[in-house]
């Protein structure tokens, strides 16, 4: 498990490339930034609208747009940790390969100090992304990632699915990953009916039942949590369930400041 500054995270995607959020709060003051889901070559993302407000989250289907690896270790990381938060760079892709070659890469990278593998899209299929469902694609795709890492720790980011979620978590730490991630979205869809994923204050109490169910089923297995994190109770209640830290994502959209701010309450 990486060596946290706090138990409060930026999740992927919603930080942006950290410039955003560090405009308003400095980045050193949370556990750690996770960048958005980084690919091996530039995606320009889904059709608009990608996003839709809900009464009590957001939807979205963004397509992962982002600048490929390249551009990524040649100016945001540099950046990123000029600005001193531990920097867990978060990494999906198209095939098993994909994600073993962008692994071996960063593991060359001055300054990142973990990898996040997001196995937690529910529109993959739809965006040209690996459809890592079944048990079987998962653990594949955590193995390569881990045989590629080197030294650096992986964290599996596992869909917040009631049902799976324990099996989920049992087969990517059983392919090597050092933690798991409880989050990222519910399936949903947009108002054309496009596949989407459901984040925000919605999907709270959903996501706090997985790192239970997690928990449970390998008490050894550290767990971050995340799903709707918009206060330091809410923050308070995943650890208390037994993470050892949350992630804050949706709620930086509308506040920026918001990892940082319950980073300061919890200290």
């Amino acid at each position: 498990m990486i060596d946290l500054a706090g138990p409060v995270v930026v999740a992927a995607g919603c930080g942006g490339t950290g410039r955003e959020l560090a405009a308003l709060a400095a980045l050193d003051g949370v556990g750690a930034f996770t960048t958005r889901s980084l690919t091996l070559n530039a995606r320009t993302g889904g059709p608009a609208p990608r996003i839709a407000e809900t009464p009590a989250g957001l939807v979205h289907s963004t397509g992962l747009p982002g600048p490929g690896l390249e551009i990524f270790l040649a100016t945001e990381l540099p950046w990123l940790v000029q600005q001193q938060p531990r920097v867990v760079v978060s990494v999906t892709g198209a095939s098993v390969a994909e994600h073993a070659e962008v692994a071996r890469r960063l593991a060359q990278a001055p300054g990142v100090r973990g990898i996040e593998v997001n196995l937690a899209v529910p529109d993959a299929r739809a965006h040209g992304l690996l459809d890592v469902r079944e048990p079987f694609h998962a653990a594949n795709v955590v193995a390569a990632v881990v045989r590629e890492a080197q030294d650096l720790p992986v964290l599996a980011k596992v869909r917040a699915d009631v049902l799976r979620v324990a099996e989920s978590a049992r087969v990517v730490t059983d392919a090597g990953a050092a933690a798991v991630v409880v989050g990222g979205p519910q399936a949903a869809a947009l108002p054309d009916g496009r596949p989407a994923g459901l984040s925000g204050p919605a999907v709270l109490p959903l996501a706090l039942r997985c790192v239970t169910e997690v928990r449970a089923a390998l008490p050894g297995v550290p767990v971050v949590g995340g799903g709707g994190v918009t206060t330091p109770d809410d923050a308070r209640a995943f650890l208390a369930a037994g993470a050892v830290a949350v992630q804050v994502g949706t709620a930086l959209l509308h506040d920026p400041t918001t990892a940082a701010r319950i980073a300061a309450a919890l200290a």
